[in-house]
């Protein structure tokens, strides 16, 4: 395809498309009209948003700190996505939805749209039930302020209300309750209608979970970014602030629990660590009473000095074998998933084991909230506790074994030394083992109470879970719901779409011949003498003498194109060429109007033209001519009714007898009507004085125009093709398809037409001339639309 016929096809397309310009306006009017509605009427939503800082909980004893500063491993990041969990809970949606009563909606009843009211409510409504029923409850109603002490009060919109006083109690299916007025003027809201929504607080919950968006600013920060979209800014600020108040509450409450944990363990073993205290002292009093000593201990003062460094060290082994018995004996003891105290036994490894026990229980509490034990991540919670508990038990034993080795080492060599002490008096000795358990148990008895000071100091100086950088704000007063400019821009490109898509599937549907462009697209080497346009009601179906009108204009390009075919086969042929067949494949495509004016611009140049009606079965040559301005000339000379049936059935009827001139708008033309209907047209038109008939007139006559019978319907034309020079193929517009116009182009190739030449009728303004770019007509003044208002 070469460059021009890609333009060509290009501006086809485009032409296509254009010629129907109306509806693309059209239709992106109606497109921007019904943007502007939804805009109108759709509640704006603004967009809210906050930022914390989630705060990095560091553990100097762990082995992995040193990691986690430098981001190794991902544990800075790892922490935050699951903080980022814990705060999207739902849990934590579920208490901040009864913190602020969000599962009561209060609706004003407008005259197009519904809006909720949030700040100043006018009304209070105070429920009798449980709160565990209401927080289930899904139930509707409506009031309408009557008076101002009485109201409306109706659980159908369409259903008349019941009146009741403000305070009284109103039975519902969720309870009885009371309702009162919220508002100073109550007669200014007289008239006014609202409608209360009550759902379940799980519902509200979810549908808040699935609106508050909570994600990192970027990765490996500790700054959480919570926002969502709300028609109520205000409402939205204090569902983000509430969630964040929530979430600080939960893991301090989480701190508090861990430390009283702690606390209680310590403080169970002061006391039993108290009561064995006071039975040494006891011991002490008694013995130096019943012996009657000073218990200053000179005496045996330098044999307990050379062991003392020897005893203090076998003391503090024994003290912490008890705190490792002690704790093991806890953990033993523990059947369920309880936080236990952090107790520093000596071992590293063991306090992180706890710390991370105690927030793996912490996480499960927090899911069991919303939840059951069989979910999945319960579960897999509950193996990693049993993990780390095993693992505190296997350490707890191999703790318990080394130190109680320690034990009996010391103790052996404080046996050693003991031998020196026993030579000193055996009051002294006995004395003095009550003063080193004394001592021992005092030292136990202070380590625990520091331990217990420690404990609570830490969770009085516990700082929340995260810092707010920015409580909530309403982040453009520019509302993101509706966008403006993307509702316009969107409602117009749907809007153009939709004619375009119409045309185009029509297009790819269409196969009817639509204008001269489109049947040459077919004929390839076939000419297309031209095209005829749509005529309207009022127009006259036959030009007149020098007739300026399109159809007339279109007739005379036509009449060139057919003179230029004349003269180009009469150059190789000494014949007139002047016998022209008007034919097309089925009736009503025109051509009895294609030949009856075609006969009419040939003779108005002043040439003899005569008109044949060969159509036979289906003459409509003499009631195309009745309803013009027509003058006969001469009546035939044999018969005013004899025509071309009665020509060939009597062969002493002669072409003079049958031939009726006539002038029509002042255009002479001869005609030979098609005469009776016969029983046998078929037979009729094989007899041998149709050819005398033609070659006769064909010498008389500059032209010789024949309607003849559609060719796909019956064979009466392709019986007298032979005489024919040229043969007009008559298509109509939006009425012959593509597989008729193949059929006179199949028996061209087969031989059986010779001559033929295309016309397309009937065809739209707006598709003439090559899509209506052109046109006919030229010269002709036409009045322009914008003329009406000079």
């Amino acid at each position: 395809m070469s460059f021009s016929e890609k333009k060509e096809d290009i501006k086809n397309i485009i032409n296509t498309y254009s010629k129907h310009w109306k509806w693309f306006v059209l239709c992106g009017l109606l497109a921007l009209i019904f943007a502007y509605s939804s805009i109108r009427y759709t509640t704006p939503e603004y967009a809210v948003q906050s930022q914390i800082q989630i705060v990095q909980e560091k553990n100097s004893g762990n082995e992995m700190s040193a990691f986690q500063d430098l981001n190794i491993l991902g544990g800075s990041s790892k922490q935050v996505e699951d903080e980022i969990e814990i705060l999207r809970s739902r849990s934590n949606f579920i208490e901040v939805v009864k913190e602020l009563g969000a599962n009561v909606q209060i609706m004003a009843i407008g005259n197009i749209i519904n809006s909720e009211v949030y700040n100043n409510p006018p009304l209070k409504i105070n429920f009798i039930a449980a709160d565990s029923i209401i927080s289930s409850a899904r139930y509707e109603f409506f009031i309408e302020f009557s008076s101002g002490t009485t109201f409306g009060f109706t659980e159908n919109e369409d259903v008349p209300s019941k009146v009741y006083s403000f305070g009284n109690g109103i039975s519902t299916p969720i309870g009885d309750m009371v309702i009162t007025p919220n508002v100073k003027d109550i007669k200014s809201l007289t008239g006014k209608k609202f409608k209360v929504s009550i759902r379940p607080v799980e519902d509200v919950a979810r549908a808040l979970k699935l609106a508050v968006r909570i994600s990192a600013t970027v990765e490996y920060s500790n700054i959480v970014d919570i926002s969502m979209t709300s028609a109520l800014p205000e409402k939205a600020k204090d569902i983000i602030d509430e969630l964040i108040e929530v979430y600080n509450k939960n893991a301090t409450e989480e701190k508090r629990r861990i430390a009283d944990t702690t606390s209680e363990f310590i403080n169970n073993r002061i006391q039993l660590i108290s009561g064995t205290l006071s039975s040494v002292d006891k011991d002490a009093q008694e013995l130096l009473t019943e012996k009657g000593m000073t218990g200053s201990g000179l005496e045996v003062g330098a044999a307990v000095q050379v062991s003392a460094g020897s005893r203090q060290n076998l003391e503090n082994a024994k003290v912490q074998l008890q705190m490792v018995s002690g704790l093991k004996d806890y953990v033993n003891g523990e059947t369920g998933y309880d936080e236990m105290p952090v107790v520093d036994v000596g071992s590293g490894a063991l306090s992180q084991a706890t710390i991370q026990y105690n927030t793996l229980v912490a996480e499960r509490k927090r899911l069991l909230k919303s939840s059951n034990e069989q979910n999945p991540m319960i579960v897999n919670l509950d193996e990693q506790l049993d993990g780390i508990k095993n693992t505190m038990q296997s350490s707890l034993n191999s703790l318990e074994q080394n130190v109680g080795l320690s034990v009996n080492t010391l103790q052996n060599q404080l046996g050693r030394i003991q031998g020196t002490i026993y030579s000193a008096p055996e009051n002294q000795r006995e004395l003095r083992n009550i003063t080193r358990k004394q001592e021992t148990t005092e030292s136990l008895y202070l380590y625990l109470l520091q331990k217990r000071e420690e404990s609570q100091i830490a969770f009085a100086s516990a700082s929340p879970k995260s810092n707010i950088i920015d409580r909530a704000f309403i982040a453009s007063p520019i509302p993101v719901k509706p966008k403006k400019q993307i509702t316009y821009l969107a409602a117009l490109i749907l809007g153009l779409l939709l004619p375009f898509g119409v045309i185009y599937a029509k297009d790819q549907l269409d196969t009817k011949i639509h204008n001269k462009h489109s049947l040459e697209a077919l004929t390839n080497d076939v000419p297309v003498l031209g095209e005829l346009p749509r005529l309207s009601k009022k127009d006259s179906k036959i030009i007149i003498n020098d007739d300026r009108s399109v159809l007339a204009e279109a007739l005379r390009i036509i009449r060139t194109n057919l003179d230029f075919l004349i003269k180009t086969k009469r150059a190789t042929d000494k014949n007139k060429n002047n016998v022209i067949f008007v034919t097309s494949s089925t009736p009503g495509e025109g051509k009895t109007f294609v030949s009856t004016n075609l006969s009419m611009i040939l003779a108005s140049t002043d040439k003899k033209v005569l008109l044949v009606g060969a159509d036979i079965r289906n003459p409509k040559l003499y009631s195309f001519f009745s309803g013009a301005f027509v003058d006969k000339l001469k009546a035939p000379t044999r018969s005013k009714d004899a025509g071309f049936t009665e020509y060939l059935l009597d062969e002493s009827i002669t072409v003079q007898d049958i031939i009726r001139p006539m002038l029509v708008y002042n255009n002479t033309v001869d005609v030979i009507y098609s005469g009776k209907i016969p029983p046998n047209p078929s037979e009729l038109l094989m007899n041998h004085r149709v050819e005398t008939l033609l070659q006769e007139v064909s010498e008389l006559y500059d032209y010789v125009i024949v309607d003849t019978a559609p060719i796909m319907v019956v064979s009466d034309t392709l019986l007298i093709t032979p005489f024919a020079n040229h043969i007009i193929y008559v298509t109509r517009a939006g009425v012959t398809d593509e597989t008729a116009v193949k059929f006179p182009l199949n028996l061209r190739g087969q031989g059986k037409l010779k001559g033929v030449s295309f016309v397309v009728n009937d065809v739209s303004l707006d598709n003439l001339g090559y899509g209506g770019k052109y046109g006919y007509g030229y010269g002709k003044n036409t009045t322009k639309w914008w003329d009406i208002f000079s």
